[in-house]
């Protein structure tokens, strides 16, 4: 027997077992996994904890990968590091949907040294190819998340006031080598107004707990490769603006765009340090408004004038973070008519739940998978967005 558990491997490699167990009956004789409503039921809860909370539309975020021999465990498959790499594509791409007008940086950790893999950018292709290029790195030697942190704070101290300085650790490593006392660097982190959360793929590290709690960011520990993603895309989410923080104008630039059948060959600023030249020579591409300066994509930062050049969908995008969506009230479905079926507004389907979720202003019935789809995708409610405004009275 003792052999036979030998071969198999560490029991936390193996999939869930006993799954059957989670399954129960519902009310309509259907088998479904008890599991999906209890997670349902965790991100109302976390919907309803950011209530009457100020987000902030521009986040500056440098996101530290460890490279470390730690790294190359298997738990997750097939490589942690492999793994976290995948997952961070799939974050990016969703950060920049959440914040159009946000920066992203890697910050690369191994050999008891930090390096940049990305500096920071606002564009998710940018991003993305430079992890996808990082895959065929060997993960060798210790961490050090005191030359991490440092190497990022470095860039995110100078940067304005008004935008959020963050730093995500996703660490596999136990240990840390740091070469002075990283409880001087969690304090300059603090003072520098710099929110550092960590993603542990191991165990609770002390240090690790002593600086998100320090300067005010999250930390969490991964069960398996579903609740890494639910933790990781937590981030995504704007974290709250803190009490301290100025809010300012800020001069934005719309850029007019020409095709490729307008205008002559030009280079655009975006690939000027390309070592292909022909990198970034086209007719067409996105035009500053204030010096005419050439960019392929948006938005970025004017290189010659320092103009922020965004496009209404990006703003658009960002609004619903300054006035967000109010959560519904949860209505028990047994103080509802039964003489009449409860239909969901959005889905136009009959609500079996034991709670219904209505909306605050338009009072419209909602399921539960609608209420969270409208929270975190939609922003805006249908009820209310499906009614006109009452007429004018006439002047």
């Amino acid at each position: 027997m003792a052999d036979e558990e030998e071969g198999k491997g560490y029991r936390w490699e193996t999939e869930y077992e006993r799954t059957w167990e989670a399954i129960q009956e519902d009310e309509s004789g259907l088998l479904q996994p008890s599991v999906l409503d209890f997670v349902h039921r965790a991100k109302r809860k976390q919907m309803l904890a950011k209530k009457n909370v100020r987000l902030g539309m521009m986040r500056h975020l440098y996101v530290v990968v460890d490279f470390s021999e730690s790294m190359s465990e298997p738990d997750l498959k097939p490589t942690r590091l492999i793994c976290t790499l995948k997952m961070l594509e799939l974050f990016v791409e969703e950060f920049f949907d959440q914040n159009p007008i946000s920066n992203v940086g890697v910050i690369s950790t191994c050999n008891k040294r930090a390096q940049k893999i990305c500096e920071l950018a606002g564009n998710a292709g940018k991003v993305v190819e430079a992890l996808q290029a990082s895959k065929t790195q060997v993960p060798s030697g210790e961490p050090s998340l005191q030359n991490s942190l440092e190497l990022a704070a470095e860039v995110l101290r100078h940067l304005p006031v008004h935008t959020s300085r963050e730093v995500l650790v996703i660490m596999g490593s136990l240990t840390t080598c740091d070469p002075g006392n990283i409880h001087t660097t969690i304090e300059t982190m603090r003072k520098c107004n710099i929110r550092c959360s960590v993603v542990g793929l191991a165990a609770e590290v002390h240090v690790c707990c002593k600086l998100t709690k320090t300067t005010g960011g999250m930390y969490n520990v991964i069960l398996d490769e579903n609740h890494f993603k639910d933790v990781l895309f937590q981030h995504a989410i704007p974290p709250p603006v803190t009490g301290n923080a100025e809010s300012s104008l800020i001069r934005m630039g719309f850029p007019y765009h020409r095709t490729e059948t307008e205008g002559k060959p030009s280079l655009c600023f975006c690939h000027l340090d390309s070592q292909n030249p022909s990198d970034g020579l086209s007719k067409g591409g996105y035009f500053c408004p204030q010096c005419n300066g050439k960019y392929c994509s948006l938005p970025v930062e004017c290189k010659v004038c320092g103009l922020t050049l965004v496009s209404a969908p990006h703003l658009a995008r960002s609004y619903h973070h300054l006035f967000a969506l109010e959560p519904f009230d949860e209505v028990p479905r047994d103080s509802l008519p039964t003489d009449t079926p409860v239909i969901c507004f959005s889905c136009q389907l009959s609500i079996s739940d034991k709670h219904v979720y209505r909306c605050v202003k338009c009072k419209e019935d909602f399921c539960l998978e609608c209420d969270l789809f409208i929270h975190d995708s939609l922003h805006t409610c249908p009820g209310c967005a499906s009614r006109l405004p009452p007429p004018e009275a006439p002047s």
